[in-house]
């Protein structure tokens, strides 16, 4: 049954990060064509990410966000404790979606030294409903949410009701999740509506920080979000090497390990 077999794959992208179309058939005895058309449908459906020749998770540690926003672990956690670190006590914040931005509103949640400034406390700009809801209860985060139509998988807004509010801001820093870094391609993600809000997050802060894991690294989504010369910080949990090391510093962007 075709709903079992796509569970299965999920499980197999879930459990491993990526599956070749050569790995699905093995496993579950199908010919490559019917591979390639459950990968796609799973793809269409945001529960994996299609790559040449196979498919990987959604979520490279810190991309974009799966139900729920789970970050992936301890990994997610420090990648969110090392963003949290560069949030200027009382400032205005812009976190896009994904599972290391909800990752890093939890993390704001708890940290008073950073919420609470000379100026009163945190304001937060967010295009996406889970990241709201880790901060809405908090007395001294103001959390501002942008409006637009609901993504009912990503709880992401999007839309020109969303790009509009989020014009109308200035951010101090804005935090982004991504899906891919990449020399050439810059930062990538896998929905274009909502690299429209994040590229207005971006534009609208005076520092731009982009969290993603070393499975980020090289990697593309099939949108583009923000060329690298318009970052200004990389957190990441591993070094970057070769030519992502090389387009990173002469685009001088500052690379912090988690």
């Amino acid at each position: 049954m075709r709903p079992r077999r796509l569970s299965r794959i999920v499980e197999m992208v879930g459990g491993a990060g990526h599956v070749t179309v050569a790995e699905v058939c093995a496993a579950l005895e199908v010919s490559p064509a019917t591979a390639r058309r459950d990968l796609d449908a799973l793809a269409e459906q945001r529960l994996v990410r299609r790559t040449y020749g196979g498919a990987s998770a959604l979520v490279p540690l810190g991309g974009g966000s799966p139900p729920g926003g789970r970050a992936e672990g301890e990994s997610g956690a420090r990648l969110a404790r090392r963003a949290t670190a560069l949030v200027p006590p009382g400032s205005t914040v812009g976190l896009g979606g994904g599972a290391v931005t909800v990752a890093v509103a939890r993390a704001l949640a708890v940290a008073d030294g950073v919420v609470v400034g000379a100026g009163g406390g945190l304001t937060v700009v967010t295009d996406a409903l889970d990241v709201a809801y880790e901060l809405a209860a908090r007395p001294h985060v103001h959390v501002v949410v942008t409006g637009g139509s609901v993504r009912p998988r990503s709880l992401r807004l999007v839309g020109p009701a969303a790009v509009a509010a989020v014009r109308e801001v200035v951010l101090d820093v804005a935090i982004l999740g991504v899906d891919g870094v990449h020399p050439r391609f810059g930062t990538t993600t896998a929905d274009a509506d909502e690299a429209q809000v994040g590229r207005a997050l971006a534009a609208a802060a005076h520092r731009v920080v982009v969290v993603a894991g070393g499975g980020a690294h090289g990697v593309t989504g099939p949108q583009r979000l923000l060329p690298l010369d318009e970052v200004d910080v990389l957190v990441t949990d591993a070094a970057p090497a070769g030519p992502l090391a090389e387009a990173l510093a002469a685009s001088g962007v500052e690379v912090l390990l988690a």
